[in-house]
C-alpha cells in the first residue's frame, strides 16, 4: 500500500481546508475523495495525518487525525546560493538541492548571468521546491529567493561556514569537508565570475573553493558542492 498523499496548508487545526492548486491536484490528478488518508504539512517540520471528510466543488474539508516530527528534515542548515541558469537548468538544481537536504536556495544575478529571473518565473521556482519536498518526504520546502550579487553577500552573514566556488582559483581556501555550523555554498552561472566578485565575496567572509581540476557545469558544480558538504556534515551518510 502506497504512503498518503503529501500536500502543503497553510495553517493546521482540528479541520483543514484544502483548496487552489493543491485541491485541484488532490481531485483530478489523484482521484482523491471522501474517506482516503493523505498527510497534510505546514512547513513547522511536521506531519499530520488527516482524512477527507468532505468533498465539495473547489475543496475537500479533511479531519486531522495526528501529528508527529518528521524525521527527514535536515539538523544542519546548508544554503545553496546559485547564479541564475539558461533554460531549466535553475529548476533542475532547485529540485536536486531540495532532494538532497538544502535548507533554503538562494538565485542570484552576477555580472556574467545571461538567465534573468521574474515574477512568475520565481513563483515556478518555489513551486519546483514545493514538488520536490513532497516526493522526497521532506516536512518542509525550502525558500526560493532571486536577488542580486551583493544582496546575496549580505544574506550569507548569519551563516557560520562561507564557500565560493571559483574555477580561476589554484589552491582550496576553505574545506567542503571540514564544515563547522551552518554553511553558505556560493556557484556561478555559465559565465562564472569575475575576479572583482570573488574580492567581494572574500570581503564579505567567504572563502575560495575548487571543485577539482576538471571545469563542471554550473549545475554540475552546485549539486556536487551540495552532496560533498551534506555527507560531511552527516545529511547523506
Amino acid at each position: 500500500m502506497s504512503a498518503p498523499k503529501r500536500f502543503f496548508v497553510d495553517t493546521v487545526g482540528e479541520e483543514v481546508t484544502l483548496e487552489g492548486e493543491e485541491f485541484r491536484h488532490a481531485r483530478n490528478v489523484l482521484r482523491l475523495g471522501v474517506g482516503d488518508e493523505v498527510t497534510l504539512l505546514d512547513g513547522s517540520g511536521k506531519e499530520y495525518g488527516a482524512i477527507v471528510a468532505r468533498a465539495e466543488k473547489s475543496q475537500f474539508t479533511l479531519h486531522v487525525t495526528g501529528e508527529r516530527l518528521s524525521e527527514r528534515e535536515p539538523s544542519r542548515e546548508v544554503c545553496l546560493f546559485i547564479g541564475a541558469l539558461k533554460g531549466d537548468k535553475t529548476e533542475f538544481v532547485i529540485q536536486k538541492a531540495v532532494e538532497l537536504g538544502a535548507s533554503r536556495i538562494i538565485v542570484f544575478h552576477s555580472r556574467y548571468c545571461s538567465a534573468y529571473v521574474n515574477e512568475n518565473k520565481l513563483e515556478r521556482f518555489q513551486r519546483v521546491s514545493h514538488e520536490a519536498a513532497k516526493q522526497c518526504l521532506r516536512a518542509r520546502a525550502p525558500e526560493v529567493s532571486y536577488m542580486e550579487f551583493e544582496e546575496a553577500l549580505h544574506a550569507a552573514e548569519p551563516y557560520s561556514t562561507k564557500l565560493f566556488a571559483c574555477e580561476f582559483l589554484r589552491e582550496n581556501e576553505g574545506s567542503m569537508s571540514e564544515v563547522e555550523g551552518s554553511c553558505a555554498v556560493m556557484v556561478g552561472s555559465e559565465g562564472g565570475f569575475t575576479e572583482e566578485e570573488f574580492e567581494k565575496a572574500k570581503g564579505a567572509g567567504f572563502l575560495g573553493i575548487t571543485l577539482g581540476k576538471r571545469i563542471l557545469r554550473a549545475e554540475t558544480a552546485a549539486i556536487a558542492a551540495l552532496s560533498v558538504i551534506l555527507y560531511s556534515v552527516g545529511e547523506l551518510g
